[in-house]
């Protein structure tokens, strides 16, 4: 048992250290397939533009949101504590990755409980796999919130690494009902997330009959899964390992680009986070334009989370300028306001969203 437990941690630091390292992002998210109306006369003030928005009853400085990233190894612990100090500092949300080695593990717990040290009054997400949710019940989710006293858990949904990882968790049935029971018991809101493959119409119905609050699509076209467990299986000195490299790069192209899986999941109800290769200001205010309520990114702050918190800082606030001018050349002084900038859609988004829409579109 305790082999085990050092196993999960290890894999938490191995994720974070081939996310930061190798290439692991796969396909076209979809948002170069969006443009806007360029705006000649946006009669606003870009100094007093407001990037203020709500979400689940709280109020945002910003529609940019920390998307749940790591945890779990000692190691993990500045990357959250910065993380955390820029959420609180930006008055953004933010998510950590998943709880699971700390639950089994309690001397790991400080690895996120430190983003409710730094964060007090941050909107924090804790974060459970559907898996480990079905197998342990509300008590685990319970747990995992309390840990980080947060305001919101994430009920992540990865069955493609779980197929891919040489110790993945191969059993999804029953899942959907403990998310169900999940919602009913708990006064919490309950988030169901992917993790890059994306979630479509018919998923997000059965999420919102089972009482879900919100829904992050974690579309394909940014970190893939796949990708990072391919590399994983290459590392490893196991041939049975190994065997399951040239598996996980076949899958790398498996999902639903974010621009669909927020129509799809937009198409069904809301509140939507459109998360899964954002890489700009510009991408959010594209996700937000489309429907989004908040805009998830993860990889893009990586890097400066590891390196320091004024690389982080300039990190988000260059996004933050990006967003601010995309709202300023639509004449979007509010967020609602960009909610009704009219678009236009082309490409394959185009297509696989409906082949008959006229090409300018208003969402």
């Amino acid at each position: 048992m305790k082999d085990k437990l050092k196993f999960t941690s290890l894999r938490k630091l191995d994720h974070l250290r081939i996310c930061a390292e190798k290439e692991v992002e796969s396909g076209d998210a979809g948002f170069s397939d969006i443009r806007f109306v360029h705006n000649a006369l946006p009669e606003c003030d870009m100094g007093s533009i407001s990037l203020a928005t709500r979400f689940l009853g709280h109020t945002f400085r910003s529609p940019l949101f920390i998307s749940a990233m790591t945890g779990g190894h000692p190691g993990t612990k500045n990357v959250n504590a910065r993380l955390a100090r820029a959420a609180a500092h930006c008055g953004i949300g933010m998510g950590v990755g998943s709880q699971r080695a700390a639950l089994e593990n309690p001397e790991l717990a400080d690895t996120f409980s430190i983003v409710r040290d730094e964060a007090p009054h941050a909107f924090l997400v804790a974060n459970l796999g559907a898996v480990q949710l079905r197998d342990h019940g509300t008590g685990w989710a319970e747990q995992a919130i309390e840990m980080i006293a947060a305001d919101a858990i994430a009920i992540h949904l990865n069955f493609l690494q779980e197929a891919i990882q040489p110790e993945g968790d191969h059993n999804a049935t029953g899942c959907l009902d403990a998310i169900g029971e999940l919602c009913r018991e708990l006064k919490t809101p309950v988030i169901v997330k992917e993790t890059g493959c994306g979630i479509s119409a018919a998923t997000a119905r059965a999420c919102w009959g089972k009482g879900v609050r919100a829904i992050d699509t974690a579309g394909w076209g940014g970190t893939s899964w796949a990708a990072v467990e391919s590399v994983r299986a290459d590392e490893s000195a196991s041939a049975k390992d190994k065997a399951l490299k040239a598996l996980g790069q076949d899958f790398a192209g498996w999902g639903i680009p974010t621009v669909i899986s927020l129509a799809e999941v937009l198409a069904t109800g809301g509140p939507v986070i459109a998360s899964g290769g954002i890489r700009s200001g510009l991408d959010i205010a594209k996700g937000l334009a489309f429907g989004a309520d908040l805009c998830g990114m993860a990889l893009p702050l990586l890097a400066p989370a590891m390196e320091s918190d004024e690389a982080l800082a300039s990190a988000i606030d260059a996004i933050h300028r990006e967003l601010t001018v995309a709202m300023f050349l639509t004449g979007s002084a509010r967020v609602a306001d960009l909610r009704k900038a009219p678009l236009y859609l082309t490409g394959r988004t185009r297509q696989m969203i409906d082949k008959d829409n006229p090409a300018r579109i208003r969402k």
